[in-house]
């Protein structure tokens, strides 16, 4: 069977090739080393995450039809609409 011959290959059992891979993971600092980029791109995705979402909570929610579902909110948009177009200001929604 292919099962036992992959199971009984000498390469599974040499000590040589044990040696070639003492620790699959390495130390911490082999592991930073070798993946100095991608951790890298994670800190700044974080970072420029955060930045964001602080941004969209802070200026996002700031409408006063904030919470209202239905025809209350679609009757707050329009007078919002209103009091924007009275003002001379057009505001999308």
């Amino acid at each position: 069977m292919v099962l036992d011959s992959v199971l009984s290959s000498p390469h599974r059992r040499s000590p040589s090739f044990r040696k070639s891979f003492p620790n699959e993971l390495g130390s911490w600092s082999t592991l930073m080393q070798r993946h100095r980029f991608l951790l890298t791109a994670l800190v700044l995705l974080t970072f420029l995450c955060t930045i964001y979402l602080y941004f969209a909570v802070t200026l996002g929610s700031s409408s006063s039809c904030f919470g209202l579902t239905g025809t209350q909110k679609a009757q707050c948009q329009l007078e919002l609409a209103k009091t924007s177009i009275a003002k001379g200001k057009l505001k999308i929604l």
